[in-house]
């Protein structure tokens, strides 16, 4: 009941046939407001910080090495994993660190160099022995960069998946990441086609568009690690506006800052349970 490892979590969400939150990391106060999320639910946590996280916190260390001690005083089983890193050595440093998985983000690439590249860091991490996750096919509406529309093959996936060695593989079917909107609208057919092509847990990003129904349907058909950011961080958002609003005069950051931690705790408690409950649904 404290840090475990990320292949621990997604192996056994996967062979259950439910659901492993994965939410992202964007300060301390965000880390153990889901912490707390999750100890209330009873259900385990995978943390993430991504890349313009550790360029916001100017380093790998300070974020990664606080999240790592809330990890281990959890009184459920939290992981740590670094999201989206488009820097090789990025992601090499964050094993070094301790972290339990890692995605190497090479989509940007030419496809030779996004194989190179993703077997290079899998090679090392697995040497080291913590779990990899990479991504084919772009998930829409970062900055700009993913072309709407695009979709995953599933022949490429595999093809991909047997040439990397990759543990896990993000796909993209319909979501697009920063969504303040829950109306995306996922292809369950090619998540199913998807997961019977690669053999290997799937992983939803952009998790945060996408309502309740809908995730539970993509688990159902297959998909394993859900990721989400936005939807959260709305929560805390609103949390410390809602305080401020109340109480204008205050100038001690941590009362609004506690508010806004607070805010995240019972809704990563209820899509964690939400999660989970695919499983449990299937066995009663």
């Amino acid at each position: 009941m404290t840090l475990v490892a990320t292949r621990e979590l997604v192996e056994r969400a996967a062979a259950r046939g439910e659901g492993q939150g994965a939410f992202n990391v964007v300060h301390v106060e965000t880390a153990e407001g889901l912490v707390a999320g999750a100890e209330a639910a009873g259900v385990p946590l995978i943390l993430q910080i991504s890349e313009n996280c550790v360029k916001y916190h100017g380093g790998l260390e300070p974020i990664g090495v606080a999240t790592l001690a809330i990890a281990r005083a959890a009184s459920v089983p939290v992981a740590v994993h670094l999201d989206h890193a488009e820097l090789e050595e990025l992601a090499l440093a964050a094993v070094d660190l301790g972290f339990g998985s890692v995605m190497y983000d090479g989509a940007h690439l030419p496809y030779e160099q996004n194989v190179a590249a993703t077997a290079r860091v899998a090679q090392y991490a697995h040497e080291r022995g913590a779990f990899v996750e990479a991504e084919l096919g772009e998930v829409g509406g970062k900055d700009g960069a993913h072309a709407p529309g695009v979709r995953t093959d599933p022949g490429e996936a595999r093809a991909f998946v047997e040439a990397t060695g990759v543990d896990a593989l993000a796909v993209a079917v319909g979501s697009s990441h920063a969504m303040t909107e829950r109306s995306a609208a996922l292809d369950l057919e090619l998540i199913t086609r998807l997961k019977s092509a690669v053999g290997k847990p799937l992983v939803l990003h952009g998790s945060s568009g996408v309502s309740d129904d809908l995730l539970v349907a993509a688990i159902k058909a297959g998909m394993t690690k859900i990721n989400v950011s936005t939807h959260v961080n709305g929560f805390f958002t609103r949390g410390v506006r809602q305080y401020l609003d109340a109480n204008p005069e205050v100038v001690d950051s941590r009362k609004y800052i506690q508010a806004g931690r607070d805010a995240l705790v019972m809704e990563s408690a209820r899509m964690l349970t939400l999660f989970a409950k695919v499983h449990f649904a299937k066995v009663t």
